[in-house]
């Protein structure tokens, strides 16, 4: 089996031939497949190296929200090459879909052990942007359970106009502070399992958390909510605020059952300045 350094540098040479596949038989290849089944290929060819899943990637459009990667296929190669040989590990936990996005929850080693929440747009079947937020593991969390686990399975697709706007209501009066005695409308007070690392389980271990922040200076602050994407149970919301006296990004995840909140997943990622970027795409833009 080939090197992970040498099956990365395949890729990458496999990202700028894209071009010359034939166009009727790259469709008739992108019928095949489900656009989540895409996406948990290419984000798995992170640790094999398998140059196939770039054929999922449009190679003459390709927007880059990361901000530490150059736009194009040219940066996503570029940082695939550079990581060290042997390290890519990548494990998508749960996939779900709204419209033309994809969503993918995922336990990477990529220049570390971190949790991701990636989306992709897809346009004609091909994937021509992205965004992420990543957040380093824990190695141990308030509530016991791990920033990952727990139900994956995607329901209720009847109902997930009704759970994007429960968290659209959650978003506006709880965490932007319109209404916070609301909160009981939106979260469930039987069942809150908690998988942010510093907060325990329920409401009492949400506002347990919130105020030890606040005390210590440091509340955490949303300022503008970008997007609210969803699938069935499953809804994420993307905004931005201060966390620990720093801009950065919110990526909230949530699974709603019965009409309450019941789970809740999350990453938090410092928003770099402008200059410091790879990219000129911003942090949101969607």
């Amino acid at each position: 089996m080939k090197t992970l350094t040498v099956a990365l540098s395949i890729l990458v040479v496999a990202f700028s031939s894209l071009s010359a596949i034939n166009n009727n038989n790259k469709k008739s290849k992108q019928m095949e497949i489900s656009n989540k089944e895409k996406v948990v290929a290419l984000i798995k060819s992170i640790e094999t190296g398998d140059p196939s899943a770039a054929a999922y990637i449009n190679p003459n459009k390709y927007i880059q929200h990361n901000q530490g990667v150059a736009d194009g296929l040219a940066g996503f190669g570029a940082v695939l090459h550079a990581l060290p040989e042997g390290s890519a590990r990548a494990n998508t936990v749960r996939v779900f879909e709204d419209g033309d996005y994809v969503i993918a929850h995922t336990e990477y080693n990529f220049f570390g052990p971190k949790i991701g929440i990636d989306i992709f747009r897809f346009e004609d079947g091909l994937i021509v942007e992205h965004w992420d937020n990543l957040q380093e593991i824990a190695q141990e969390t308030a509530s016991g359970r791990t920033q990952t686990d727990g139900t994956t399975k995607v329901v209720d697709l009847d109902k997930t106009a009704a759970n994007k706007e429960l968290v659209s209501k959650l978003i506006k009066d709880v965490f932007f502070g319109a209404n916070p005695d609301k909160i009981t409308e939106y979260i469930s007070t039987e069942q809150y399992l908690q998988h942010n690392p510093g907060i325990k389980d329920g409401l009492a271990g949400l506002g347990e958390g919130l105020q030890s922040l606040a005390e210590a200076g440091m509340p955490m602050v949303f300022e503008k909510n970008h997007i609210i994407l969803g699938e069935g149970n499953f809804v994420l919301s993307v905004s931005e605020g201060i966390f620990m006296k720093e801009k950065v990004a919110f990526y909230d995840l949530f699974r709603i059952e019965d009409g309450k909140v019941v789970e809740h997943w999350d990453t938090i990622q410092k928003i770099v300045p402008d200059s410091e970027a790879k990219n000129t795409n911003g942090k949101f833009n969607f």
